[in-house]
């Protein structure tokens, strides 16, 4: 469902260096480029995606929109606002949620968190009560509203804080890694929350690790990394940059490095990426033969040592591992 109008948020050519001091005797300054030269545009309304490896400077890219650091060099906005010299009027008008457990009042209860924070944000007192319970609905936290936090779940403790965030109504929300750590039930619900505000209207920016969580969330995608964009559109649309690849997937049992890499000289593999598994990997050949490869890579292997094949279409994860090369 894709919305994209004004723009609600713009970074122009936006770099965030960062110095680092290393050594005991000899202390040496490194000059760390967390940004280089970042350029994107989000629309009012977009629930925008940003992926990109450890690294590669999401979360500062977050920083810097929600005001928490300075850029370099360079310019961003958020609902026209520069979040330099309009920093106090652009927090006013976002909210963000960061992945973790941090931020809440474990002996208070969920209710009386969400009482304070309506305070603390200058909610109107006459409208605190009903905003409350607006959004301990909105979560399904209602039922447990009176409980202490302490008590609380991993994934209830992660929607009260998109509740919190919620309270001041923001025009644009930050979703840092938002269901990092979270068992599947949790994390499905909390997608579920996501995909609500979506469609009521808000202006979303997510960061996740989790590409099916793009895919199935997300309108537009950037991914970054080393800090500058290297691929721009719809989940379709950076999925169509592996239409020409399937994908082979071999479960194997006890290769080495030496092999994998004879692997990946065949002149038919794309990419490989290996996956570890208790006692066995799963080796994923990104290759434009299909079924073709399959028997010259089992010869490659080595015989005895191959379990379940399979061939299967790209997904965003693949077209994820050709632009950056790896997946984590």
């Amino acid at each position: 469902m894709l919305r994209r109008s004004v723009g609600a948020i713009e970074l122009r050519d936006v770099r965030r260096l960062f110095r680092a001091t290393t050594g005991t005797l000899r202390r040496h300054t490194k000059e760390i480029v967390a940004l280089d030269g970042l350029s994107l545009d989000v629309g009012e309304g977009e629930l925008f995606g940003i992926l990109g490896p450890n690294g590669a400077g999401k979360t500062t890219t977050i920083k810097v929109l929600t005001t928490l650091l300075i850029p370099t060099s360079g310019t961003a906005t958020v609902m026209g606002l520069d979040v330099v010299r309009d920093a106090k009027e652009v927090r006013r008008k976002i909210g963000f949620v960061f992945g973790g457990e941090r931020g809440l009042y474990y002996r208070l209860s969920g209710r009386d968190n969400l009482r304070y924070f309506a305070e603390l944000y200058a909610v109107p007192p006459r409208e605190i009560r009903s905003r409350v319970e607006e959004l301990l609905d909105l979560v399904d936290l209602r039922p447990r509203g009176d409980e202490r936090v302490e008590g609380y779940s991993r994934g209830m403790k992660q929607r009260l804080h998109l509740a919190r965030t919620l309270l001041h109504r923001p025009r644009v929300l930050f979703l840092d890694e938002p269901t990092i750590g979270l068992d599947p039930i949790g994390a499905r619900e909390l997608r579920r929350i996501v995909r609500q505000l979506h469609e009521g209207g808000a202006t979303i920016v997510l960061t996740t690790h989790y590409l099916f969580e793009a895919d199935e969330l997300c309108d537009r995608i950037a991914v970054i990394d080393k800090g500058r964009a290297v691929a721009l559109g719809t989940p379709a649309d950076l999925k169509s940059n592996v239409s020409d690849l399937s994908v082979v997937e071999l479960e194997v049992f006890g290769i080495d490095a030496g092999t994998v890499e004879r692997l990946r000289a065949l002149d038919f593999v794309d990419s490989i990426v290996v996956e570890q598994r208790e006692l066995r990997q799963v080796l994923r050949v990104q290759t434009r033969i299909a079924e073709r490869a399959v028997a010259p890579l089992i010869a490659a292997v080595a015989a005895g040592q191959v379990g379940r094949v399979a061939v299967r279409e790209a997904t965003l994860e693949d077209a994820y591992v050709r632009l950056v090369g790896r997946v984590e």
